[in-house]
């Protein structure tokens, strides 16, 4: 895909997600993200046929990021280095391109149950915990471990009324969720 082309999608998928914030998922129109890009709704479709579509993209791109963790943990030995390297990976992915994904989840959550996106997000987070942990460890390893990955992910959801840059939200859930894995 060329570059040009790259930065519609991007540009198109950034308006949409903020028009579903602002109106709700419901009621945001092709037609309202078209007017909002200044472009014609052909030039849109020409990208996307659907709103689910555009979410959809949303889903995959973060569902791979995801996988490409998982792939990497599955190839380096279990230990806590391998879990921490997993939380800051899973930080750089959320904090990048999973905020507008964890947004939409937080601010459209009967769209988002609706599309069905959460089901393979629930096997893929649970995947990254059991990865954190031992394979003999304890329940309550694995649950530290959720924990330490839902720092990470609330410091996106329910921090964004606070006055700080993603980036001292990214820094702080990471060591918090180091904390929460030092506990294991």
């Amino acid at each position: 895909m060329d570059g040009r082309r790259s930065d519609t999608r991007e540009r198109i998928r950034a308006v949409a997600m903020e028009l579903f914030g602002e109106h709700g998922y419901e009621k945001t129109s092709l037609r309202e993200i078209a007017e909002q890009l200044g472009v014609t709704k052909a030039a849109l479709y020409y990208h996307f046929r659907t709103k689910e579509d555009i979410v959809a993209s949303l889903s995959d791109d973060l569902r791979s990021g995801i996988d490409d963790i998982v792939t990497w943990a599955e190839a380096t030995p279990p230990g806590r280095e391998r879990a921490q390297e997993i939380l800051t990976r899973y930080g750089t992915l959320l904090h990048s391109l999973g905020k507008d994904m964890m947004r939409f989840w937080h601010e459209n959550q009967p769209a988002f149950r609706q599309l069905g996106f959460g089901v393979g997000l629930r096997y893929q987070f649970r995947v990254l915990a059991d990865l954190m942990a031992a394979p003999d460890d304890a329940a309550l390893a694995v649950f530290h471990a959720r924990q330490a990955l839902l720092a990470i992910s609330w410091s996106i959801t329910m921090m964004s009324d606070l006055e700080l840059t993603d980036e001292q939200c990214n820094a702080a859930a990471a060591r918090i969720a180091s904390g929460i894995l030092a506990d294991m």
